[in-house]
């Protein structure tokens, strides 16, 4: 048995090392030393189909430490995927091919997340676990039994993102959840002896977890746990004592196979001393067909699996097909029955009331704020440990781990998963932020306390140039509305862009009504529109977004009093107003010279709109600690001061 084992994963050794020679870039020394235990998973416990990848009760497989790429397109190619061919694995890490540097998520391709910045796998994983729980309890039937392995190395437990996803974990009792952990001891800059001495025994166990320690080249002792972890209680830590580099005579165990080629003279090294004596990319047709035997063992499995699934699925699409029309345009009425000044984080629960009122595909939950995000409504249920008939989850303060867990959630099916924070806090989650815009997963980010609004905290909890940084993200929605209207529509726009994150800049500070008529329209998604002007002919373009837009308002009737007419845009999302037409952007930027923006936040993504000559009204220092209309005040941030300075400016082009 052994010998068939050894010469399994020696087809996963040398496809990595030339792969990764051949690019000249990457890291060998992983899959070396992890082949061994991933080669018992696949062929004795991991449910998968090649030809269906997206099967929903396939098992999924993670690999957190994403460097180590070339493991799993080695075994999505020996197993079988069409997704990933030898040509594939000869084009590592060159330009266009689906064998990037690190793993990225493409839907159906057997990569399941998108893996790199090390840590963010096992949040992934965390969330998938949940989401499968979550979809049991809804279907009532334990339809859903399959498990989730995340394999991790060294660095992904170092960083912080781990501490939380795992205390979690271990809270909520994942018993679906397995994590390998490749206990190596090596980092690129030497032995991890260098930076940590914990007892992972402890440290695990302390989060709730099952810890089993294991020599991973040992075949025996490797199939011996995960059969043992099939029936866990709990999630469970496989700790793999491995060698880096495994083979290599003179690399193994040692940083040096880390994050570098092996060198073709140390490859023809390692092929003598494991008695591989064939050519680079070269996997011998018994071998190939061994694994591809293995590849196929989940045609049955699934066909059987089918059988109870098609008894079930009209409730499944149900669940995951609601599109909230109705929901919203019945608030969208009941606003303007009732328009009063409200702040927009109250706007939004108004909102989630009326979209959680019944079953969906929403699952929300906060970092420990749902009071102050009002995120959570009456009818949701909270998910406890043990108990996922619920629809909420306490993800306590662990923001980083929150953006991961609901990047699984939403990878694991169609559940559209949502969490709040404060906006300052965006910082601890962008990680994953980044991720979800890279993967085209929707995903909503409800940031409350969006400016100096939010008053005595003062500085420390006042965001500055955190709007900035979240537009500068790629496919991110970043939408803040200026009252209860648009906060509607823009929630309608989170729920309709099924490949795009959005995250919802919300107050603490009520607001009175901008819009005061209904329409049918969404105006929101254009990014960008007039909400007043004071005469047909105007000299200056007033632009603000969020709360600014009663200030724009109010700064516009006090100019008109003075003659100098003017109109208001509102500016809710300007990455969709950046997707408009060049003849959309002129009628709202081309009317006039004279362009201000006003935004109680870092002023440097307005610029482009308002020119090198335009003024531009905002904070490029930290915020203050006290009441908000002072600290308003302070910055110039009032009608009176912005109207003075515009005056000034109409003039001096006059």
């Amino acid at each position: 048995m052994n010998k068939q084992y050894n010469d399994l994963a020696n087809c996963i050794r040398f496809l990595s090392i030339d792969a990764v020679q051949k690019a000249n870039s990457g890291h060998p020394g992983m899959p070396m030393g992890m082949a061994d235990v991933v080669t018992v998973l696949y062929k004795n416990f991991l449910k998968f189909n090649p030809k269906n990848p997206n099967w929903l009760n396939r098992d999924r497989f993670i690999l957190s430490a994403g460097h180590g790429s070339m493991l799993l397109y080695s075994l999505l190619y020996l197993t079988g995927y069409k997704s990933i061919s030898l040509k594939n694995i000869k084009e590592f890490r060159q330009l266009k091919s689906i064998c990037a540097g690190h793993p990225e998520y493409h839907m159906g391709s057997g990569i399941e997340t998108t893996t790199g910045p090390l840590g963010q796998g096992i949040g992934n994983a965390v969330g998938l676990t949940i989401a499968q729980s979550i979809l049991n309890k809804k279907i009532k039937k334990n339809l859903f039994d399959h498990k989730t392995y995340v394999l991790a190395g060294d660095g992904c437990l170092m960083e912080g993102i781990s501490h939380e996803a795992m205390s979690l974990a271990g809270h909520l009792k994942l018993s679906n959840l397995i994590m390998l952990f490749d206990n190596n001891s090596i980092s690129i800059d030497g032995p991890t002896s260098l930076a940590v001495s914990d007892n992972f025994k402890k440290r695990f166990e302390g989060y709730g977890w099952d810890y089993i320690n294991i020599n991973g080249h040992n075949h025996r002792e490797i199939f011996k746990a995960l059969k043992k972890v099939q029936k866990a209680k709990k999630p469970t830590v496989i700790s793999c004592k491995t060698k880096i580099g495994f083979g290599s005579p003179n690399k193994s165990g040692k940083a040096s196979s880390h994050g570098s080629p092996l060198g073709y003279g140390e490859i023809d090294l390692v092929r003598k001393k494991l008695k591989w004596e064939f050519k680079p990319f070269l996997i011998p047709k018994n071998l190939l067909n061994e694994w591809r035997k293995i590849g196929k063992k989940g045609l049955n499995l699934e066909k059987n699996w089918n059988k109870i699934y098609h008894k079930n699925k009209t409730k499944i699409d149900k669940l995951f097909n609601s599109n909230f029309n109705k929901e919203l345009k019945l608030e969208k009425l009941r606003t303007i029955r009732d328009l009063k000044p409200l702040a927009t984080r109250k706007s939004s629960e108004k909102i989630l009331v009326r979209l959680t009122s019944k079953e969906n595909s929403l699952i929300g939950g906060s970092a420990d704020l749902a009071g102050s995000n009002n995120t959570k409504t009456k009818t949701q249920k909270i998910i406890q440990p043990g108990n996922f008939d619920g629809n909420y989850i306490h993800y306590g303060v662990r923001e980083h781990a929150m953006g991961a867990i609901m990047n699984g959630i939403r990878l694991h099916s169609k559940f559209i998963p949502y969490g709040g924070t404060f906006l300052i806090f965006s910082d601890y989650c962008k990680p994953a932020i980044r991720l979800s815009a890279l993967m085209d997963q929707q995903i909503i980010y409800i940031m409350t306390h969006d400016s100096i609004g939010l008053g005595e905290d003062g500085p420390t909890h006042q965001p500055i140039e955190q709007l900035s940084g979240l537009r500068a993200i790629p496919n991110l929605n970043v939408l803040r509305p200026a009252d209860t209207m648009e906060t509607i529509e823009c929630w309608e726009i989170a729920l309709k862009n099924k490949k795009t994150p959005s995250v919802l800049s919300l107050t603490r500070q009520n607001l009175k009504p901008v819009r005061r008529k209904y329409s049918n329209n969404n105006m929101c998604s254009f990014g960008a529109y007039e909400v007043l002007r004071t005469n047909k002919k105007i000299k200056l373009t007033i632009l603000a977004s969020g709360s600014e837009v009663n200030l724009a308002i109010e700064t516009s009737h006090k100019l008109a009093k003075d003659k100098i007419y003017s109109k208001v845009i509102s500016m809710p999302c300007l990455d969709l107003f950046d997707q408009q037409s060049d003849s959309f952007k002129k009628k709202i930027l081309g009317e006039t010279k004279n362009i201000i923006s006003i935004e109680a936040a870092s002023t440097d993504c307005w610029k482009k709109y308002i020119g090198n000559n335009g003024l531009a009204f905002g904070i490029d220092v930290f915020g203050k600690s006290a009441p908000y209309m002072d600290i308003y005040k302070h910055f110039g941030l009032t009608a009176t001061s912005i109207a003075l300075k515009s005056k000034k400016l109409v003039k001096k082009k006059i």
